[in-house]
């Protein structure tokens, strides 16, 4: 049975543009193969333990920085149990509204937690950074209010769409399909527009292998 995790970056649940894009793939995702379990993970309603000093300091030993005493191991271990939800699914979904032009901050806060040596990514000297997960898909849903891509700058820049396809690409996921429902607001036809994002959303199903 195969694992689709999905991560809700938006508080605003069924009012979530981008939630609404990750709810109707999903739907047809299941509707095809319906022995796909689904993991549910709402950043805003999770307890995300702040990436505190001790947990810094016990990702440090990796590099050479420290030893790991108890503390740190145990600071370690809370970040050891948190990724393994992550790297236990076959398949993300994330939906992914833009705030002042980057992700949400509970999003990066979930990632900052996630992405450490050994679990990630690896790290050498000599060859630099290395992404540790292998055969996993993403399925990413961008939505923002005025911004749209090619617009002018003084509606706004995009950093979250370059980030989160860089951080998926740095730990090794490189199998990355996006829809994007973009401006959300600042169009003659929102309605349609998003009825089309939708249908996108819809159609990045596949048949399973």
């Amino acid at each position: 049975m195969k694992t689709v995790l999905y991560i809700a970056a938006s508080p605003r649940g069924q009012m979530s543009q981008s939630g609404k894009l990750a709810e109707r793939y999903l739907a047809s995702r299941q509707a095809i193969d319906p022995d796909v379990r689904v993991d549910r993970l709402d950043l805003w309603a999770a307890d995300l333990p702040d990436f505190d000093g001790d947990k810094a300091a016990a990702k440090m030993t990796f590099f050479g920085v420290g030893e790991m005493d108890a503390t740190r191991q145990s600071a370690w271990d809370q970040i050891v149990e948190i990724t393994r939800r992550f790297t236990e699914a076959d398949e993300y979904v994330l939906s992914v509204p833009m705030w002042n032009g980057g992700i949400p901050y509970k999003l990066k806060q979930y990632i900052d937690i996630i992405t450490q040596p050994g679990l990630l990514f690896g790290f050498d000297p000599e060859n630099g950074y290395s992404g540790l997960l292998r055969g996993k898909e993403a399925r990413v849903f961008y939505t923002a209010g005025v911004y749209a891509p090619g617009a002018p700058a003084k509606y706004g820049a995009d950093h979250h769409s370059t980030y989160l396809g860089w951080w998926l690409d740095f730990i090794g996921v490189t199998e990355v399909e996006t829809v994007r429902f973009q401006p959300s607001l600042l169009t003659a036809d929102p309605a349609g527009d998003q009825e089309r994002a939708l249908d996108r959303a819809a159609n990045l199903t596949r048949q399973p292998a």
